[in-house]
């Protein structure tokens, strides 16, 4: 229902009344085009990384759901962030694979749209799932008595839920606001997936109101998530000085150490690709932190809790015995 009511929007870019200019009907994603001579080896490059982020993911997935130990908030929320990865991945990297081989790298308008309208619901449900994992360890920190009674299985689904409806609904503005945008002059985006701030650039038709939002929503999906995070490790750090044993200051530093570099890596490369002057970067660092964000930092997570943390570990390593036990059993 969804994705019928934006290709509806987008089949037909409106054309600007009173001009010459031709309709855009599909863009080109340039990507690495200016790297001819490495092609194939940008596509080697980027399928092995594809691959090892879709196994590190689908592995966090599938041992928080098999392993009863890890049947708790934390792994319930990380579990989420995990599959946002694997979904926000798999949303840009295979068109570039496939514009990485193809001569003529082009999507079309409709396809952008959706690819655009995807982008946006990841990277939003992923900003307001790492504010939720900040409060959870919030509370278990500077709350510890409550905070079973607080984070109920219920309470954590409900907002987990509203991430993604809330995601889905920014998304799908923005979806519907582009669509009615004219495109009639360049049709060149330089990257390898369509990007709303591009995509405005790109059109003949008056973009405030889809400007408006962009910088009345920012605050929503953006900034006070990151305000949430940076409140709860303030107080989270208010605790930890507190705390008279230095073996539990570093049992909970440890604890949140894992989710405080996902947090650096993925508002790092936020705010270097979108919340810096429209002069300040070249197309060469523009592409940088797009790879950063769409894709070293989806390869990265599910290794940075894995490695980090002594129960996934251990959950993996008896999923890991209990499949051998089961492979035995059948060979013999």
């Amino acid at each position: 229902m969804l994705l019928s009511s934006l290709q509806h929007f987008s089949s037909k870019p409106k054309r600007m009344e009173g001009g010459n200019e031709t309709d855009v009907t599909e863009f080109i994603l340039l990507g690495f085009s200016d790297l001819l001579q490495h092609q194939a080896l940008l596509f080697i490059l980027f399928v092995t990384l594809y691959a090892v982020t879709l196994s590190g993911n689908i592995a966090m997935v599938t041992v928080i759901s098999a392993d009863s130990h890890l049947h708790r908030p934390m792994y319930f929320f990380l579990g989420n962030l995990s599959l946002v990865d694997l979904l926000f991945t798999s949303t840009t990297v295979p068109t570039m694979l496939n514009n990485l081989l193809s001569e003529k790298k082009a999507i079309s308008f409709s396809s952008c749209l959706l690819q655009m309208y995807f982008v946006i619901l990841f990277g939003t449900a992923e900003s307001f799932l790492l504010a939720v994992m900040a409060y959870d360890r919030y509370v278990a920190i500077c709350d510890p008595l409550h905070y079973a009674i607080i984070m109920t299985r219920r309470f954590c689904l409900q907002l987990v839920m509203t991430s993604w409806i809330a995601a889905s609904l920014h998304s799908l503005l923005h979806a519907l606001l582009t669509s009615k945008l004219s495109f009639c002059r360049s049709n060149t985006i330089h990257n390898f997936f369509c990007e709303l701030a591009k995509l405005l650039k790109l059109s003949c038709s008056d973009t405030s109101t889809n400007e408006l939002v962009i910088f009345l929503e920012g605050s929503f999906v953006v900034i006070q998530p990151f305000i949430l995070i940076a409140v709860s490790y303030l107080r989270i750090a208010s605790a930890i000085i507190k705390m008279p044993s230095t073996q539990g200051r570093s049992k909970v530093f440890s604890t949140c150490s894992s989710h405080l570099a996902v947090v650096a890596l993925f508002y790092g490369t936020v705010i270097s690709l979108y919340f810096r002057p429209s002069a300040g970067g070249s197309l060469q660092q523009d592409r940088v932190a797009s790879v950063m964000y769409s894709i070293v930092a989806p390869l990265l997570n599910p290794f940075i809790y894995s490695l980090r943390n002594n129960e996934v570990k251990g959950a993996l390593r008896r999923i890991v015995w209990r499949r051998t036990l089961q492979a035995r059993s059948w060979m013999s």
